[in-house]
């Protein structure tokens, strides 16, 4: 605390008048005015403590983790809202919170795997991560080969350029023009007509209208997709709507969501069943 003392002097002057024959008065003699100013630093405002860890509340088998004390998370990344990098190089997002917070509900320290979407499921039952928790929808195909816990439904949308220039309003608009959709995905399946789609999705559509087939351009990564949009190399980016929709949102001036999400599944946690013990606390 600091203090400062400020002197304000006053001259106080009073000129009295007596009866009208009395003498002038002797006028006072000046009073100073002593004033003490406390100053005081401002409060040093103390930092948020950091949420404590949650308390477990089950554990699981030690000898079906990959790493003992870990688990070990496959996920494929960037595929924002749902996962991405930060500013720092840091996995962020819906999905890396949910991974984090079932790690610690275990008593375990979260790890990470960044993944290739179409080999994740091999990442998992290989014994190269524990879980997968990356935006995967739950199909009868995947699940003959892994066990899901729903935590989501969500459904598919086109991602065009600003303005629409090719006028793509529905899916079957698609037929005889190009779209891009990461492999392993759905989006891939609903437009080529394989996996769950067999039979049926845009190219059953396509066939049916009387139109050319839909060229997909497949790539590994899903920001590999959004590219061929960004470089005008096809007409529609096809992915989950959330993911659709926030590249709308984030880049208004080049991007923009068109038609209705297109048949919404269920999303799911996923993980090798044999691995599935898990015994509360």
């Amino acid at each position: 605390m600091k203090k400062v003392f400020v002197l304000l002097s006053s001259l106080v002057l009073a000129s009295m008048l007596l009866a009208a024959c009395g003498p002038a008065a002797t006028p006072p003699a000046p009073v100073t005015e002593i004033v003490t100013v406390m100053v005081t630093e401002p409060p040093t405002v103390a930092p948020t403590p950091a949420p404590p860890t949650p308390t477990p509340v089950a554990s699981v088998d030690p000898t079906t983790l990959v790493q003992k004390g870990k688990l070990l998370v496959c996920s494929d990344l960037p595929y924002p809202p749902f996962e991405s990098f930060d500013e720092n190089g840091n996995p962020v997002g819906l999905d890396i919170d949910m991974a984090t917070e079932i790690s610690n509900r275990l008593g375990l320290q979260v790890q990470i795997v960044n993944s290739v979407f179409d080999t994740i499921i091999a990442a998992v039952t290989s014994g190269k991560c524990d879980i997968i928790v990356s935006d995967m929808n739950v199909t009868t195909d995947r699940s003959k080969q892994i066990s899901f816990i729903p935590y989501l439904k969500i459904g598919q949308s086109m991602l065009v350029a600003k303005g629409n220039p090719k006028n793509i309003n529905v899916p079957t608009d698609l037929c005889g023009q190009s779209v891009a959709a990461e492999s392993g995905t759905t989006e891939v399946d609903y437009l080529q007509g394989t996996g769950d789609y067999k039979g049926k999705g845009l190219a059953a559509d396509c066939k049916t209208a009387g139109k050319p087939e839909v060229t997909v351009v497949v790539t590994q990564k899903d920001s590999d997709a959004l590219q061929q949009l960004q470089a005008g190399k096809v007409v529609a980016y096809f992915a989950d709507t959330p993911v659709a929709g926030q590249y709308a949102a984030k880049n208004p001036d080049q991007f923009q969501l068109v038609g209705q999400a297109i048949d919404p599944l269920p999303v799911g946690s996923a993980f090798r069943a044999a691995a599935h013990r898990i015994a509360p606390m």
